[in-house]
């Protein structure tokens, strides 16, 4: 299976793998790494509140206390924005490795393109992205892991 190395190796306790073609696999596999990834920015975020006071870019900052009770605190214009820069960034997402609807058989929803590597949107602004594509699956594997 894709992604079995070490220290881990194949960890497939519910039996998803046995159920699953190669898309449904790469579907999970691209679930995985972008929930996985949001997951890591609301971490850094939820540090970056409890340490940061002050004015922001977007409103007056006038949040107060833990992070925990930070998110009733918010404005509801920033709701707006979050919620377009998310379904942007979700358009982008499915333009690059989803097929179009309009092409895809009705029994086989959620078609990836054939050619799409999940979780390679070519957004890489620091660089770190490994050139040789085994080494790029392997790096993705220990970020799964």
């Amino acid at each position: 299976l894709v992604g079995a190395l070490p220290p881990v190796g194949f960890f497939d306790p519910l039996g998803f793998a046995d159920k699953a073609d190669e898309n449904t696999l790469k579907r999970y596999r691209e679930a995985e790494l972008t929930h996985g990834r949001v997951s890591m920015l609301a971490v850094l975020g939820f540090l970056v509140g409890e340490k940061v006071e002050g004015s922001s870019f977007l409103f007056d900052a006038s949040i107060k206390g833990p992070a925990i009770s930070h998110l009733g605190q918010v404005p509801e214009g920033f709701w707006a924005i979050l919620l377009i820069t998310i379904g942007a960034a979700e358009q982008f997402r499915a333009e690059k490795g989803w097929v179009d609807p309009s092409e895809v058989p009705v029994d086989q929803p959620g078609l990836l393109k054939s050619d799409y590597v999940p979780g390679d949107l070519g957004f890489d602004p620091l660089g770190l992205k490994p050139e040789d594509p085994e080494e790029f699956m392997i790096m993705q594997t220990k970020e799964l892991q």
